[in-house]
């Protein structure tokens, strides 16, 4: 393809950064065409004539052609031979519509709602995982959805599938798990600024469910085993190191007062008598085994 010197591009009027051309009014395209609807030609005329002709001849029967009915929630788009007719959407109410020269379409404006099926996303850490969600819009411009797009609807939902898959991927697998709700946000924006030439007016995007792959679960089900294991491991040495300060603060109190290691004993042995009754605990003065294996390495030498 042959590349656009800047020169010929100031000629054309473009920005040299930006060569393309912006996108039309999507409010203004219908101007011309409203300015214009009372101006049908001669044979537009001609064929007006034709078709009242046509009505007053075929009465009372072309009554039921001519009237028709839009509901409260519905909206019509009128054209004649072939242009919009001014003043936008009709209705709701009754319509009269000339045969063979008006053609209208109905526009529901209630909310839809798009259950998007499950999307394979390949996350920016590399995981793939598989996500579906919900996308709620409803129409704003009934014109505009008829005119600018073949099928708003459809168009719509394949917009915010890619849009799904685009917005994922540029993300990391813990984003996607734990902030749902700033990601659901910042697809409702994209969505409602690319659907706004179509006429749609996107409500809400909700995430319903991220299914990680079964390998991928049990490699994470062992990582935060592991992790609690080792708070435990954590927990339990701090708890022996401030019992072992415990108990050096006890051992001093006791050495201080011989009289408190009796009274212990005597509460140990008042505990083990409340359990076990034939059990007898004597204790044994370590110094006391210390003198004899003093004595036995003296009579060894």
């Amino acid at each position: 393809m042959p590349r656009i010197g800047h020169e010929e591009l100031k000629m054309e009027g473009l920005d040299v950064h930006n060569p393309y051309p912006p996108p039309t009014d999507t409010h203004s395209m219908y101007s011309h065409a409203e300015e214009s609807d009372g101006d049908s030609g001669v044979c537009g005329t001609i064929l007006m004539g034709l078709s009242w002709v046509l009505i007053i001849f075929t009465l009372p029967f072309s009554l039921c052609v001519c009237f028709k009915v839009v509901q409260e929630y519905e909206r019509a788009v009128i054209f004649r031979l072939g242009r919009l007719m001014s003043g936008g959407a009709k209705g709701p109410g009754v319509l009269f519509i000339l045969p063979c020269i008006e053609i209208y379409t109905k526009v529901d404006l209630r909310s839809c709602v798009y259950d998007i099926p499950p999307q394979e996303v390949l996350t920016k850490d590399s995981v793939t995982v598989s996500v579906d969600a919900v996308v709620y819009y409803r129409v704003s411009n009934a014109t505009i959805s008829v005119a600018n797009v073949e099928n708003a609807h459809h168009s719509t939902r394949l917009l915010a599938q890619t849009t799904l898959r685009n917005t994922l991927g540029m993300r990391p697998l813990h984003e996607i798990l734990s902030d749902r709700d700033t990601i659901s946000s910042s697809m409702q924006i994209t969505l409602d600024g690319a659907t706004d030439a179509w006429g749609i007016k996107v409500e809400r995007v909700e995430i319903k469910d991220v299914r990680l792959p079964v390998q991928l679960q049990r490699a994470m089900a062992a990582e935060a085993e592991a992790a609690r294991e080792a708070r435990a491991k954590v927990i339990a040495a701090e708890g022996e190191q401030r019992a072992s300060r415990a108990l050096r603060e006890a051992a001093e109190v006791i050495g201080d007062s011989p009289a408190a290691l009796q009274l212990r004993y005597l509460q140990t042995l008042n505990t083990i008598s409340a359990e076990k009754n034939s059990t007898i605990v004597f204790p044994l003065p370590i110094d006391l085994l210390t003198y004899f294996v003093k004595a036995r390495e003296a009579s060894s030498k």
